[in-house]
Order: structure tokens, then C-alpha cells, then sequence
């Protein structure tokens, strides 16, 4: 169990500069960094965040994501933001991921997993930074979860989560999903079954513009559920954002899902460790009423704001659920006509030295 999450270490925007401009001058960090090269502007932010602080003394990977019928301007983007990343990170290196196999079936998470785990890490690293911004669920969850355990089976070495966020560039950012839901690789959220009791399923969907067709396939694949509770942003950077999405999914939320308005579930936009809270208590009560009389299964599908995911991504790991997903097979995005503004950054602090004897350094067994 990882009891410090409660409490994360946590940073927020100027804090982050702060945080990263002290934590990593120190000459004896050496660091890991593991991040997207999409098409996505946020590409670059924490790159040249950490790449400021530590100069030569960070290498990086950067994640491509190949998908097989990709809009040309979106690779033209991608291509620069490789580039850049180049330029920012000059010790690094590409990492192609074929998302869909030869017969369409979801491959991201098994590659990037298979990649992660053959991986060595070298003794003198230090931290190791993964950067969510733009990695999508399939891709970013395994890599987080085998990053996160390779660094706790280490007692000298921190593993740290970075978002570089702006929800209104998210709302400009459409998709085209493909028809298989899956569980992510890592997140299938079977290990506590035993078979002995019927099911209780509880899906909680993160809703999300323009993603209705993903969540009716979502909801298809998980079959009847004893509840439903759709996870929405509030408070948020735009006030209203939770009322526009309800007000988008209304047909589906009345008519189809059924689902009660006190069911909702309101999570903070902006800090993770809300989500992974209020997940964790939904969980743990869910547990305590259908015990001994079914066997709760939680699933979660965090198809939104990257960093209301990254909290769904605590709670899957520290509770087993399942992370029921539909992979993209093409993305559409349409740039701002304005400057874009700075993004919202988040830094988490997931597991190192810094919490001493405190559980979380080193994982301590159920």
C-alpha cells in the first residue's frame, strides 16, 4: 500500500518552476525523463522545464505514437515538436509505438510496456520524470506504472509525475475512436476476484467534449452496472465546464445510463490528488456495501483532463480497478486564432527518499 498518496508531495504552476529550478540544480541529480513527441503544442513545456535546470545531466526518451491513418498536418507538427525536442534534450532518443497491430487490435500498451521493462536504467540516475501532458491513457498508464514500480524497487531513486495542462486546448482536440474497448495493459483489475459471489460492477466515466460515441462503446463493453457515476471538473478554470458537459451527455445521462444526480462525482480540474481521493473513498464504500453480498468491481475510464486522469491512475494502482479505455485511431485539432496561454503544470512526487521511514519509499505489502 502506498499510505503517503494521501498526502502527496505536490507543486502548482509557479511552484513548479520553483520546485524544479531548486530540486534539480543540485549537481548530483541525474534524471530519466520519459514524455510524448505528438503533435501536441504542450509537447515541449516540461522538457524545457527540466532541460533548463539539470543541462547534460537528463536524458530523454521521447514516445511516438504511430497511428495508422494520421492527419498530415498533425505529422508535420510531431516532426517539429521531435525536432525541438532534439534541440532541448540533446541525450535522448525517438521510441516509435505502433498503437494498432496488423489487424487493428490495440497494441500501444504491450509495446510501450514491453520497451519500459527491457529497459536499464542506469545506477547513477536519480529521478525519473514522466511527462503526461501528451501521452494518451494506453500509452502513459503502463509506462507509469512500471516506471513508478521500477523506482520503488530502488531506495535511492524518486519517481515523479508532470502535467502541462490547458482544458480549453483539450476541447480543441477531437478523436476518432476505434471499436474495440479495452482494459489498459497493466489495469485489467481482476487480481481480488474469487468467483464465489456475483458481480457489482461501478463504472465511473470522466466526461469529456466530443467523446460521447467513445463513452457509449465504453459503456456497451462493461455491460449492466449497479451504479454509475459520471466524474465531472469541478471547480474548473472555466466555471461553467461542468454544466456544458452535463448539458452535451444529458440524453445519455437521463435516459440511458439512468443515473441518479447524486451520483455525480466532482473532482478538481487542476489537482490530481482530489480525483485520486474522492476515487479512493468512492471505492472503499462501494466495497464496504456489497460486502459479502457481491464482489465489487470498480471500473474507471479517465478519457478527459490529463490531470483528472492522473489521479484515476492513483487510485487504479493503490486499488486495483480495471481502466476500461477506447484507443484513438485519428486525431483532429484545431489551433487557437490567439496566443496560445501559458498551461496549468502539476508536479507529483509519487515515491523516493523523500518520504523516508514514512510507507511510500519502499511499498509496503498488504
Amino acid at each position: 500500500m502506498r499510505p503517503h498518496w494521501e498526502n502527496s508531495i505536490a507543486h502548482f504552476d509557479e511552484q513548479v518552476d520553483i520546485f524544479v529550478g531548486e530540486y534539480f540544480s543540485d549537481a548530483s541529480r541525474r534524471c530519466l525523463f520519459v514524455a510524448a513527441a505528438g503533435f501536441d503544442p504542450r509537447s515541449r513545456h516540461v522538457a524545457q522545464l527540466l532541460a533548463t535546470a539539470l543541462g547534460d545531466r537528463v536524458e530523454g526518451i521521447f514516445v511516438r505514437e504511430e497511428r495508422g491513418r494520421p492527419d498530415a498536418a498533425l505529422v508535420a507538427a510531431a516532426d517539429d515538436n521531435e525536432t525541438r525536442l532534439k534541440v532541448i534534450m540533446p541525450r535522448s532518443r525517438v521510441l516509435a509505438i505502433p498503437i494498432f497491430g496488423d489487424d487493428e487490435a490495440p497494441i500501444g500498451g504491450a509495446r510501450i510496456a514491453k520497451s519500459l521493462s527491457e529497459l536499464q536504467i542506469d545506477a547513477d540516475v536519480t529521478d525519473v520524470v514522466l511527462d503526461m501532458s501528451a501521452l494518451s491513457i494506453g500509452v502513459g498508464f503502463p509506462a507509469a506504472r512500471i516506471l513508478l514500480e521500477a523506482c520503488e524497487r530502488s531506495t535511492s531513486r524518486s519517481f515523479h509525475l508532470m502535467i502541462a495542462s490547458d482544458p480549453d486546448l483539450d476541447d480543441r482536440i477531437s478523436s476518432e475512436p476505434g471499436d474495440r474497448a479495452i482494459a489498459v495493459r497493466g489495469f485489467a483489475g481482476t487480481a481480488h476476484l474469487m468467483g464465489i459471489l456475483p458481480p457489482a460492477k461501478m463504472w465511473v466515466p470522466q466526461l469529456a467534449r466530443g467523446r460521447g460515441t467513445a463513452l457509449d462503446a465504453i459503456a456497451s463493453y462493461v455491460g449492466e452496472c449497479y451504479k454509475i457515476c459520471p466524474m465531472v471538473p469541478f471547480p474548473s478554470k472555466d466555471p461553467r465546464r461542468s454544466d456544458v458537459l452535463l448539458a452535451e451527455h444529458q440524453s445519455r445521462l437521463v435516459n440511458e445510463w439512468l443515473v441518479d444526480p447524486r451520483d455525480l462525482v466532482y473532482v478538481s480540474e487542476r489537482n490530481p490528488l482530489d480525483t485520486y481521493r474522492t476515487l479512493s473513498m468512492l471505492t472503499q464504500r462501494f466495497n464496504e456495501t456489497v460486502k459479502g453480498v457481491f464482489e465489487p468491481q470498480v471500473f474507471l475510464s479517465p478519457i478527459g483532463s490529463k490531470v483528472m486522469a492522473a489521479g484515476a491512475l492513483m487510485a487504479a494502482i493503490e486499488h486495483d480497478l480495471t481502466i476500461q479505455y477506447l484507443e484513438t485511431v485519428r486525431y483532429e485539432y484545431a489551433p487557437a486564432d490567439h496566443a496560445a496561454a501559458a498551461p496549468q503544470t502539476v508536479h507529483l512526487l509519487l515515491s523516493g527518499p523523500a518520504y523516508g521511514d514514512y510507507p511510500g519509499g519502499q511499498v509496503e505489502e498488504e
